[in-house]
């Protein structure tokens, strides 16, 4: 009895189609696990891609803050980010150098407090509590000109209880440590 060597990596043409149907599918399942390991690996080498690219933006970001290569000149040399804690002077504009940016402006005496919920600060002015402005500011930390007369410049919003409610987005101050007004 003679005894055939079989080679397992070619297909013995005598093989009925019944057979091959039999072999194929291993074929399609490394075929398949190759792709998987290509997906994968693409999908990796994207992720570390993209995560180097965002630390880099963050600290290049980091880095150059504040260096727009702007100067204050001219009129701007006024203008100041934030209410320093002492020292406010008659003329000191407050919050967005840009006095044509905000449609709505109010005149008067800046107390705290805001009426019902609505606003966190008032604009008194003369002609009793239907000329008062309640405003807000995300932009400027309005407590530090409390008791000036200012002209405050923003955006009118619709007050539930208030008549009039403003987010204040710029402030020049007109007098200093000024009375109520009846």
């Amino acid at each position: 009895m003679e005894l055939k060597t079989i080679d397992l990596d070619t297909l013995d043409p005598n093989i009925s189609p019944q057979a091959e149907s039999v072999l194929a599918p291993h074929q399609g399942l490394e075929d398949s696990h190759k792709l998987l390991k290509s997906r994968t690996i693409t999908t990796a080498i994207f992720l570390v891609v993209a995560m180097i690219g965002f630390y880099v933006g963050a600290s290049l970001k980091t880095r150059f803050a504040g260096q727009s290569g702007s100067t204050a000149t001219g009129d701007m040399k006024n203008i100041q980010a934030e209410v320093p804690l002492s020292g406010v002077k008659v003329g000191d504009i407050f919050g967005s150098p840009d006095e044509k940016a905000f449609r709505d402006s109010a005149t008067g005496v800046l107390d705290k407090g805001g009426l019902n919920g609505e606003g966190t600060h008032q604009i008194v002015r003369p002609g009793g509590v239907s000329q008062t402005v309640y405003v807000t500011s995300s932009v400027i930390d309005l407590d530090i000109l409390v008791g000036n007369q200012i002209t405050a410049w923003g955006e009118t919003f619709k007050g539930q209880k208030v008549g009039w409610l403003m987010d204040v987005g710029r402030v020049k101050v007109e007098n200093l440590n000024m009375p109520l007004p009846k």
